[in-house]
């Protein structure tokens, strides 16, 4: 049977449904001191969809139109209609990834009606513990969030993994930090080779070339760790390397549909 596949290949979608103005500065995105120039550096928003051997995850799942209006982020598309213009039904899915519990990673729990959701257990114990009294660590964190992440676990929504797990054949999760204090990355077999779902282990490729930290993290040595650990994963392979926010993502790979710019196909070469 196709569940039965030893080893499968999957074929791993990046969605983009949100964005930043255009003229987000460049300083925003590394560590004071870490960048020498000025300029432009919007950040783009992705939730992935994996799907292969008869099944489909998706990972993350973005924010709607309260937390756009409120953070004043672009919201181009509803995650959910996304995924429906590439066949995935919402309703349907069965599990969930979340990477992290941040707003704009968690913020659509409610629209996966029937999905089981995998996290690190250590982000459920960062997200509802003591470093959430200060503010400059809980402001990337909505607390519907996190309550409704709660909700899942009463409901037995919820499966908690610690450090690296095989969730399917071809597809595991592995702790990253760094950036949040449970953040995990996804390691996807496809034909190319072991692709990593980053997330926000690097928000942009040049976070991860230059070592250069992005702002928003818990622990900074863990970031750093975390450029090193998802180079391993994807076997040193720059091409199987998925940053978290980088509109290069866009601009590289090839599109899933010839009339919609804003959904890209991650197991096929890069165009550059």
């Amino acid at each position: 049977m196709e569940h039965d596949v030893i080893d499968p290949h999957y074929e791993v979608l990046a969605l983009r449904y949100a964005s930043t103005a255009p003229d987000r500065g460049r300083r925003e995105n590394f560590l004071p001191g870490m960048d020498l120039h000025d300029g432009p550096m919007p950040l783009d928003y992705y939730v992935w969809a994996i799907r292969g051997a008869g099944r489909t995850i998706v990972v993350d799942t973005g924010f709607g139109r309260e937390a756009a209006e409120r953070r004043k982020r672009w919201l181009l598309h509803d995650p959910v209609d996304l995924l429906a213009a590439v066949g995935i039904v919402a309703a349907d899915v069965t599990d969930v990834v979340l990477t992290h519990l941040h707003y704009d990673h968690a913020g659509g729990i409610s629209s996966f009606p029937n999905a089981l959701f995998h996290l690190q257990e250590s982000e459920m114990s960062y997200a509802t513990g003591r470093n959430m009294c200060h503010a400059c660590l809980s402001a990337p964190f909505d607390a519907e969030d996190v309550m409704r992440t709660v909700g899942l676990l009463f409901a037995g929504r919820l499966r908690f993994h610690n450090g690296d797990a095989a969730l399917y054949p071809g597809i595991s999760l592995h702790w990253v930090g760094g950036h949040s204090g449970g953040l995990q990355a996804v390691r996807v077999a496809t034909r190319r080779g072991p692709l990593v779902l980053a997330s926000d282990a690097f928000h942009f490729t040049e976070n991860r070339l230059r070592r250069a930290p992005f702002p928003i993290v818990f622990n900074v040595g863990d970031m750093l760790q975390g450029f090193l650990r998802c180079e391993s994963l994807a076997e040193g392979r720059e091409d199987l390397l998925i940053p978290g926010h980088d509109p290069d993502v866009l601009r590289r790979w090839p599109r899933a549909l010839a009339d919609h710019p804003d959904i890209v196909r991650l197991d096929l070469a890069p165009d550059a």
